[in-house]
């Protein structure tokens, strides 16, 4: 007489719509490893944006977060401070918003891939939550 291993049937046996926890639990580990990495990456990349022909540059890490600004000593002129100081700022902030969008588009390239996975909603999109 041949015993069945009855443990083993009723791990396989799932019914339809019902969720395998331990698949579920190994594609969110997955995931979070994808998004440690991508995160890493983002932290560790350095994104230029420039305004007026590279008169000012900014670069930005991968989350956005300012770590550097260069002006160019030529967009400054002695004979009109007032002036020169406002057209600095305004290249900084356009500058900075180049690079923080450039930082934003990457984000999206290496974080977007990874939200599609979750349903584009997180784990509410889930079967089961």
């Amino acid at each position: 007489m041949a015993v069945k291993n009855r443990s083993h049937e009723e791990r396989t046996t799932v019914n339809p719509g019902d969720v395998n926890l331990q698949q579920l639990l190994e594609q969110a580990q997955l995931m979070q490893q994808q998004l440690v990495s991508a995160q890493q990456e983002l932290n560790d990349a350095q994104i230029e944006g420039s305004a007026g022909g590279g008169l000012v540059t900014a670069v930005v890490n991968g989350s956005g977060e300012l770590l550097e600004l260069k002006i160019n000593p030529n967009v400054i002129d002695a004979a009109d401070p007032q002036d020169t100081a406002d057209t600095i700022a305004d290249l900084v902030i356009a500058a900075v918003r180049d690079a923080v969008r450039a930082a934003a588009d990457l984000q999206q390239e290496k974080l977007g891939p990874l939200a599609q996975g979750l349903g584009g909603g997180g784990l509410g999109q889930l079967p089961g939550f």
